[in-house]
């Protein structure tokens, strides 16, 4: 049975006692929201190494990086690097999107060394699969495609995107919209090219009981993905995007019916006033299922710093109903990522969605903010750098400037307003 299928049977699963430990909460409520689809737990039943991840409505709004190679730069090891650096950062997932080399041998030794959950991207492997064959991806045959995702799942991998949403109705009404930016997503725009090559509908789309199908086998989650996110401010919340999210709506409820996990995965490039709403679209259209949210990003203008933009994004997703925030690293929209960028990316992720937490009054969430103020109060130096989200840097940047008074920082020395007021 599937985690969903074991909790309509009233049946609390290991991987749900182990959740509801970890998030401080009943092992009932767990059972109760897997029941009712508004929290998924992503463990592939042939991927025993992990304990299993819980995300959706209550719980701590968890973080993804992903990691992967490129045609271009194709280093196992050095993937491998990215995965620890991520996982040591408190990444919560992550997620191999490789395109280059041998993707099969990358993510198989991140299965093997990964203690989180893993997701995937199948229609980069069937990309890169007709690649090497000297076929176009146009070229690809449904079955090609299945097959990739099954060769996925049977490695053990715990949830994949797939872009079910992006069919010849969705497309079209981004074309009529008249974006700037058209289809950035990879996975979008593969399958828009190849429905237009073949005059066909999506495979995922047209053929998802059979989708759903090899997800069952395996307790897949199917993370719906949004092919047709918008890339740039001027493009959000458009018709195409909006579309998009009405059919996963009704997709996730079809996935539902069969005992398969969802959650829905979300934009992308959208303007401060307009995040609160895309959340409230995506529960209302999705009947709560998990929402996973690219950053959001709050301004196109700064390469370079798109952690912190998509951390601004994020935090406001968060405190809006997001559930699970997949990371932005410095190199976004400029390189593939450094082991370093990922370290970046994951704690910037990481603060936004503990900012979240805490204004969703998440139990324990400001808890931790209190208990480091406390230290800071009593000039506790080692336990702030201890309690800190990244001790590591905040204990490098405090030895790189030691001050001559112990007591104190060399930002105020004698000035400091809290020694003075203790004195």
């Amino acid at each position: 049975m599937t985690q969903l299928e074991s909790a309509r049977k009233g049946i609390v699963t290991e991987e749900m006692r182990v959740s509801a430990r970890k998030e401080g909460v009943d092992p009932e409520y767990i059972r109760k929201a897997v029941e009712d689809g508004v929290v998924v737990i992503t463990r592939n039943r042939l991927h025993r190494s992990i304990e299993g991840l819980a995300v959706g409505r209550g719980l701590r709004t968890k973080v993804n990086a992903n990691i992967g190679s490129s045609q271009d730069r194709a280093d196992i090891e050095e993937e491998l690097g990215k995965l620890r650096a991520a996982i040591d950062a408190g990444a919560d997932a992550v997620m191999d999107l490789s395109t280059g080399g041998d993707v099969n041998a990358i993510r198989r030794a991140v299965l093997k060394e990964s203690t989180v959950a893993i997701g995937t991207v199948p229609i980069y492997q069937a990309a890169h699969d007709a690649r090497k064959r000297g076929k176009s991806f146009v070229e690809l045959s449904a079955e090609e495609m299945f097959a990739s995702i099954e060769c996925q799942a049977q490695d053990g991998v715990d949830f994949v995107t797939v872009h079910c949403g992006v069919t010849r109705a969705s497309v079209e009404k981004v074309k009529r919209q008249g974006r700037i930016m058209g289809i950035v997503s990879r996975g979008g725009a593969l399958t828009a090219e190849w429905m237009k090559f073949n005059r066909r509908e999506n495979p995922l789309f047209e053929e998802y009981p059979r989708l759903l199908k090899i997800a069952k086998k395996y307790d897949l989650v199917l993370s719906l993905g949004d092919g047709l996110r918008p890339g740039c401010l001027a493009d959000a919340t458009d018709r195409g995007q909006i579309e998009e999210l009405i059919t996963l709506g009704e997709l996730a409820k079809r996935a539902f019916d069969e005992g398969v996990q969802v959650m829905i995965e979300g934009p992308g490039h959208v303007p401060l006033d307009q995040i609160e709403a895309n959340i409230l679209l995506q529960k209302r259209l999705c009947n709560n299922a998990p929402f996973y949210v690219l950053g959001p990003l709050v301004t196109d203008i700064a390469p370079g710093y798109d952690h912190i933009t998509s951390a601004i994004g994020g935090a406001i997703a968060a405190a809006s109903g997001a559930d699970f925030l997949c990371y932005v690293t410095p190199s976004e929209h400029l390189r593939l990522p450094t082991i370093e960028d990922v370290k970046e990316g994951v704690i910037a992720a990481r603060i936004a969605a503990h900012a979240g937490d805490i204004a969703k009054k998440r139990k324990g969430a400001i808890e931790k903010d209190i208990e480091l103020s406390r230290a800071r109060k009593a000039l506790d130096w080692d336990s702030q750098i201890r309690l800190s989200i990244d001790p590591v840097k905040a204990r490098r940047l405090r030895d790189t400037s030691p001050p001559e008074d112990a007591s104190v920082c060399t930002m105020c020395g004698s000035l400091c307003a809290i020694k003075i007021t203790c004195e």
